[in-house]
């Protein structure tokens, strides 16, 4: 274990001294604030208040856009959030095609290390440094919302949501530290990584809402777990939202509302509880963090005799 640290303590040092990493890893998600404060956010207000006005009868307008935009903003910080969580990750498991390119690894060849012990150094390192940016990602969201006069999520939602980031880091550290097996160059990473910052909002539901799509892409979507990460964190974000929205709505309103926007998914006509999403996260990440450490021995390990 004490090997693992140190490793760990290495990776992350590599990771935080380089400033411009760590702003890039951030990039995407200022790009998803930005589309969701020129445009995409004012979209999905509209159609918020456009369905009140629609079923709710007579109601105060004034109050349904106030209620609308902070939904949309609760509904937009999750999103943000399971973005930082795929891309923050993601470069800071480059350290390790860093360390391939830079030949840095010969080191650990060298060295008796067994190479489970340097996966693990990889991945818990993107979990570590990918958990704390989620967190200071979720205080200044929070941070924000406040001084928009919004409701905050209080201390048993806010432990929840810290619980998922977890989850959703640890996932996407296993599946990037495999992937990361069969890339050896960091301008290569680099482009792979400009291509998942791109489809990760759009797999997530985040740039256009999950009904807005097409009913083929959105089966493939429920496969993949990135969905219902999104899912379980909008779930938490906009709970407290949702009942103030759509207060004296019909129920089926609020439940067709919720499947259009990501917030539940559907499996047929049954919604898709969340210990089934976790459960189904969670095995994932254990599916690949097997297949790492499987990759990593034959893969890197072979190397130790080319």
């Amino acid at each position: 274990m004490r090997t693992i640290r140190q490793l760990v303590k290495r990776n992350s040092l590599l990771y935080i001294r380089d400033k411009s990493v760590v702003f890039f890893s951030m990039l995407s998600m200022l790009v998803v604030l930005g589309l969701m404060v020129v445009f995409l956010g004012n979209m999905n207000r509209d159609n918020v208040v456009s369905l009140l006005a629609e079923y709710g009868g007579n109601r105060d307008g004034e109050a349904d856009l106030k209620n609308a935009e902070h939904l949309i903003e609760m509904w937009t910080v999750a999103g943000i959030l399971v973005v930082n969580t795929v891309m923050v990750t993601l470069t800071v498991i480059g350290v390790r095609i860093q360390d391939e390119e830079k030949k840095r690894l010969q080191s650990f060849y060298a060295a008796p290390v067994k190479p489970v012990k340097v996966a693990l150094g990889y991945i818990f390192s993107a979990l570590l440094l990918g958990t704390i940016m989620c967190i200071l990602t979720l205080a200044t969201a929070e941070a924000y919302i406040a001084v928009r006069g919004g409701s905050l999520l209080n201390l048993e939602e806010t432990l929840q949501v810290i619980g998922l980031i977890v989850l959703n880091v640890f996932l996407y550290a296993c599946t990037l530290f495999f992937v990361g097996m069969f890339v050896h160059s960091d301008s290569a990473w680099s482009g792979f990584g400009t291509v998942i910052g791109t489809l990760v909002g759009f797999v997530g539901g985040i740039y256009l809402p999950m009904g807005f799509l097409p009913e083929k892409v959105q089966t493939v979507l429920k496969a993949l777990p990135v969905l219902h990460g999104s899912a379980m964190l909008r779930d938490i974000f906009t709970k407290k939202a949702l009942e103030t929205t759509f207060f004296g709505m019909p129920k089926e309103v609020v439940e067709e509302y919720k499947a259009y926007m990501g917030i539940t998914v559907k499996a047929g006509e049954t919604v898709l509880s969340s210990e089934v999403q976790m459960a189904f996260l969670l095995g994932f990440a254990i599916i690949m963090i097997i297949a790492s450490v499987i990759a990593w021995k034959v893969v890197d390990g072979s190397r130790r005799n080319p």
